[in-house]
């Protein structure tokens, strides 16, 4: 950041008084410019005889690799608002959309997956914008390794698991930078 968002000024970077990390601050307004994760939100759409929802990533980062309908919150809405909206831009899915299954944070990058289970509505989606294929998959037909982000592998892993036992429990973990 090189400008401050509120008067135009340069603004540096230092530890506001009370605080304990760097700032970027407005060296005339003084206003403290604050930078925190993003929220990752999306569903993990599930039809009535237990196939999941998948697509097939149209952009940056992963193109050509699959994952469940999910992607920035954005202002003025809830994560479940966040989900439902992220699963029709994907895959024109509806959704209902259910309890929060799994939160994944990523520090190294500065995010925070938060996926919902949620139950297909209909069978009427097809590839949105940022997808160039949706597709409902069983358990054993999904291509675990073109799965796009650990996240989402993670999450699925876990639900399916969990789906076996009979007992769908929150997921929470922390996540370090791949291996390289």
């Amino acid at each position: 950041m090189k400008f401050c968002s509120e008067c135009g000024a340069p603004v540096e970077l230092r530890i506001p008084p009370g605080d304990d990390r760097p700032r970027y601050v407005c060296t005339v307004c003084a206003t403290i410019h604050y930078q925190n994760p993003k929220l990752v939100v999306g569903a993990i759409p599930e039809w009535e005889d237990g196939r999941i929802l998948l697509c097939r990533r149209a952009i940056e980062p992963r193109y050509g690799l699959w994952t469940l309908p999910a992607g920035f919150m954005e202002n003025g809405e809830t994560t479940a608002e966040a989900a439902a909206r992220e699963t029709l831009e994907e895959a024109n899915g509806r959704i209902a959309v259910g309890e929060l299954y799994s939160m994944y944070s990523l520090p190294y990058i500065s995010q925070v997956y938060l996926l919902f289970r949620s139950r297909l509505l209909d069978m009427t989606f097809s590839p949105g914008a940022e997808s160039l294929e949706v597709e409902l998959f069983e358990e054993r037909s999904i291509p675990w390794d073109d799965i796009a982000f650990r996240p989402v592998r993670f999450t699925l892993q876990h639900f399916f698991a969990d789906r076996k036992a009979g007992c769908f429990r929150f997921r929470n973990g922390n996540l370090e930078p791949p291996a390289r």
